[in-house]
C-alpha cells in the first residue's frame, strides 16, 4: 500500500503542477513569448530536455513549477524584443497569468467527466430513498423502497416528474401510487409546504449511478467544477470570518488522503485530485505575493495607471511572498506530521 501510495501521489501531483504550468505555457506560445524553461519541481535539476528554444525540466523537490519567460526578470537582456513578457499588452499577460489557474479547472472537470463515463452520474430515480420522519410520507405509511408510478394518476418516469407533481400542490391532498414487491398500492395524504410556498412530502430518492457520453459527461464535469467551487469559496469566506474551523492541510495531509483514497478504490483517486486542482486553481488565484493573483493584481493597477509598477519592485514584493509561503508551508508539514504522530 506504501508503494500504491507513492505513485498514485506522484501521479496526482504530477498532474496538478504539469496542467497548471501547461496553462502559462500554452498562453505564452500563443501570444508569442519566448518560453526558456518549462520545469516540474523546484531546486537542482534532476532530468532535463532541451527541444529547439525551451528547456523542459524535472527538478529535484515536487512541490510546484514554473515557465520562465523572456522578460519576465527585468535585469534579462531579451534579443528579441517583441518576444518579450514585458512588452505584451497587459491583456495579453493577463491571459498568459490566468491560464495557469484556468488549467487547474479543466483538469478538474476533465477528471470528473472520466468518473462520469465510466463509473456514472449519480441521477435520483422514482424509487424512495429515505423518508423524513413525521412528514406527509411517512405518516401516510410509504416505505423506502417504494416505487413512484404515478402522482394523482399521473404517470412519473422521472424524479424531476415527480417533484414537479408535488410541489405545484402545497397544503393539498394528493394520491401517490407505488410499487411495492411488485404489487400496485395507493396512498392519501396532503403535503405540506416549504419556506418557497411549495407542496412538499419529506423523501429522498434512491440514486442510481448511470453512464454519461462524452458531452454530456463533460458538461456534468464543468458544473461539478463550479459547484465546487463556490463551496471552498463559501467555506473560505466562513472561516475568514470565524464561523468555521480554520482547517489548512499542507504536503503531508494530501499524501495522507491519497492514501485513503488509494485504498478506496481508482474513483476515489480521481476524485480526490480533481478537488486538489479546484483548490490549487482559486488558491492560485488569491492576491497573495508570488501567485498569479497577486500578478493579476499588479497588472490591473498597470491598466488603471496607465504605467506598470516598477518591475524590480514587484519581483521583490513576489520574492518575500514566495518566502513567506516556503515557511508557511513548513509550519503546515510540521503540525500535519504532529497530528499523524
Amino acid at each position: 500500500m506504501v508503494v500504491q501510495t507513492f505513485w498514485a501521489s506522484i501521479l496526482v501531483f504530477g498532474l496538478l503542477i504539469i496542467f497548471h504550468e501547461l496553462g502559462h505555457f500554452i498562453a505564452a506560445k500563443r501570444v508569442g513569448i519566448k518560453v526558456h524553461e518549462f520545469s516540474v519541481g523546484f531546486g537542482p535539476k534532476l532530468l532535463s530536455f532541451p527541444r529547439g528554444e525551451t528547456a523542459y525540466n524535472l527538478r529535484l523537490f515536487p512541490l510546484g513549477g514554473f515557465v520562465r519567460m523572456a522578460g519576465m526578470d527585468p535585469s534579462e537582456e531579451v534579443e528579441e524584443e517583441e518576444r518579450s513578457y514585458q512588452n505584451k499588452t497587459v491583456g495579453q499577460r493577463a491571459v498568459v497569468i490566468a491560464a495557469g489557474p484556468l488549467m487547474n479547472f479543466l483538469l478538474a472537470a476533465l477528471l470528473l467527466m472520466i468518473i462520469f463515463m465510466v463509473q456514472g452520474f449519480p441521477t435520483p430515480t422514482t424509487t424512495i430513498g429515505k423518508l423524513v420522519s413525521g412528514q406527509p410520507a411517512d405518516n401516510a405509511g410509504l416505505k423506502p423502497g417504494d416505487k413512484i408510478v404515478a402522482i394523482n394518476d399521473k404517470p412519473v418516469e422521472r424524479w424531476e416528474d415527480v417533484t414537479a407533481l408535488v410541489n405545484a400542490h402545497p397544503g393539498q391532498p394528493i394520491t401517490v401510487i407505488v410499487l411495492r414487491n411488485g404489487e400496485e398500492k395507493r396512498f392519501e395524504l396532503v403535503t405540506a409546504v416549504n419556506n418557497e410556498g411549495k407542496g412538499m412530502i419529506g423523501i429522498y430518492p434512491r440514486q442510481e449511478m448511470r453512464q454519461l457520453g462524452p458531452l454530456a459527461a463533460l458538461y456534468r464535469g464543468m458544473e461539478y467544477t463550479v459547484r465546487l467551487s463556490g463551496l471552498i469559496l463559501e467555506f473560505i469566506g466562513r472561516m475568514i470570518i470565524g464561523q468555521a474551523p480554520a482547517e489548512i492541510g499542507g504536503p503531508v495531509r494530501i499524501v495522507q488522503e491519497i492514501h485513503t483514497a488509494v485504498r478506496m478504490g481508482f474513483f476515489y483517486l480521481l476524485q480526490l485530485a480533481a478537488f486538489l486542482s479546484i483548490n490549487l486553481g482559486l488558491f492560485n488565484l488569491l492576491p497573495i505575493p508570488a501567485l498569479d493573483g497577486s500578478r493579476l493584481i499588479f497588472l490591473a493597477l498597470e491598466g488603471l495607471r496607465g504605467r506598470p509598477v516598477d518591475p524590480a519592485k514587484e519581483n521583490f514584493v513576489h520574492l518575500v511572498g514566495f518566502g513567506l509561503l516556503l515557511l508557511l508551508i513548513m509550519v503546515i508539514t510540521y503540525k500535519d506530521i504532529l497530528g499523524l504522530l
